[in-house]
């Protein structure tokens, strides 16, 4: 008989742990007041038990102990989620700027492809151009054609061509006896 009062005071301090942690699912209680809730409860049940002489006085020590120690835990955890919160929303951050900046040289090299496709296929024009203005020129034969050939290979309109600039002219274009005798032009030494 005398341990039902423990008994039912332990079954009393479930009842009202389990309420406060339903309560907690339903609304939202902050970790100190959970925290101060369940160690006070914890608190109050533990003084009473280890104070025989004068249940109540242990009770409630036992409870503002508890009721401190649960308050501290608590806080702590609330810390720990703030400061997981906070990393989480860091590198939340950091992925999208990285996803931007992929998304971003993406465009930039495919602006740069179409910049260079355009710019050979202005080049390949400009080349075609300059080829269908340059006049064909047949076996130099005479020593005439051969001293104007050369004026006429480096020049269009006071430019240089493109394709003729790095060779020398071949006087001899025709004459088996000289090297290259079957090209126009003489060919880079190096």
């Amino acid at each position: 008989m005398k341990k039902l009062p423990y008994i039912f005071s332990l079954l009393l301090a479930v009842v009202m742990l389990m309420q406060s942690v339903s309560v907690q699912a339903q609304s939202k209680v902050s970790p100190q007041a959970k925290g101060a809730i369940i160690g006070g409860l914890g608190g109050a049940a533990a003084g009473a038990i280890i104070n025989k002489k004068n249940r109540v006085v242990g009770g409630a020590v036992g409870a503002a102990a508890g009721a401190g120690t649960g308050y501290m835990i608590g806080r702590n955890i609330q810390n720990k989620r703030k400061a997981q919160a906070a990393e989480a929303a860091r590198v939340a951050a950091a992925n999208r700027a990285a996803r931007a900046e992929r998304e971003a040289a993406a465009a930039r090299a495919e602006r740069n492809a179409l910049a260079k496709r355009a710019e050979a296929a202005e080049r390949k024009a400009a080349i075609a151009q300059v080829q269908q203005q340059q006049p064909q020129y047949p076996a130099m034969a005479s020593g005439f054609a051969a001293a104007s050939a050369p004026a006429m290979m480096y020049t269009n309109a006071g430019a240089p061509m493109a394709m003729n600039a790095a060779y020398l002219p071949n006087e001899s274009y025709g004459d088996r006896s000289t090297p290259y005798p079957s090209s126009e032009v003489r060919r880079k030494s190096w």
